[in-house]
């Protein structure tokens, strides 16, 4: 008796190629509670962050709360009121220990905002009162106040400068960049339609680089404020859903058959 041999095929058989595609009920409990807790921990952190947000760029028009104003003296500048002035008359006041240190401060700002008047009557106001949050080391978002340099910045009716914007924003790129990937990451385990899975990763990559480049925009162009808003709205939505929609899966839903990703 004879057996016929067959030759090995050089085209591999597709069906033995398939790889198999890993979705929330293929992890273990350990890992779908580790997922949970890092997603439900960066969601509290975006909501801390809007808060802290919501008090840098509010009242920068001298008005409560925060407007579309507030964003462009933010980055563009105001015409007719400095940073300093805006928030001593605004959200700051309450932080002045004596009520005549606010007049000193903006008949300073009217003088011109001489260096020499600042080391005499300025600097001790803000180091008593202002450099306990205003300070690079402890919040690179504020303006710095420790030294002439940081105060003349905002005691003059521009916006941010770029040595500012650009500080901030290669911080704001390396972080929000590395939460977005893992996030990203956790969200790949969702069953749900290839082309929205794909199009949903990308948006709040490309909704903070848009936020990001309208910042150094709206020094020039004040309109582009609504665009930093909208970008920005974007993203913490787009990020917002991709958690929600993660931690639901994780627990509440039973998974077709995996499809390629």
């Amino acid at each position: 008796m004879f057996f016929k041999i067959h030759p090995p095929s050089i085209f591999p058989d597709p069906l033995a190629m398939t790889k198999p595609y890993t979705r929330f009920s293929d992890i273990s409990v350990s890992e779908r509670i580790l997922n949970t807790v890092f997603l439900l921990t960066i969601g509290l952190g975006y909501l801390v962050a809007l808060v802290n947000l919501y008090y840098t760029v509010q009242g920068r028009d001298g008005k409560p709360g925060v407007s579309i104003e507030d964003i462009v003296i933010m980055y563009h500048g105001s015409s007719h009121q400095t940073r300093l002035a805006s928030a001593i008359n605004g959200i700051m006041e309450p932080n002045l220990k004596y009520k005549s240190d606010k007049e000193s401060i903006l008949r300073w700002i009217n003088n011109g905002a001489e260096e020499s008047g600042y080391k005499e009557r300025i600097a001790p106001i803000l180091n008593r009162d202002c450099v306990l949050c205003h300070t690079p080391a402890i919040n690179p978002s504020l303006p710095d106040l420790t030294n002439y340099n940081g105060v003349f910045e905002v005691a003059h009716a521009s916006g941010a400068t770029v040595p500012a914007l650009v500080r901030v924003s290669h911080i704001h790129l390396f972080g929000i960049a590395f939460i977005l990937y893992f996030i990203g990451r956790i969200f790949l385990l969702c069953d749900i339609n290839i082309y929205v899975k794909r199009v949903a990763v990308v948006i709040p990559f490309v909704a903070m680089l848009l936020d990001v480049l309208s910042w150094f925009i709206t020094r020039t162009l004040p309109e582009f404020a609504y665009v930093v808003v909208l970008s920005g709205a974007l993203m913490g939505l787009s990020m917002g859903a991709q958690i929600l929609l993660s931690i639901y899966q994780m627990w509440f839903y039973r998974n077709r058959p995996a499809t390629a990703d």
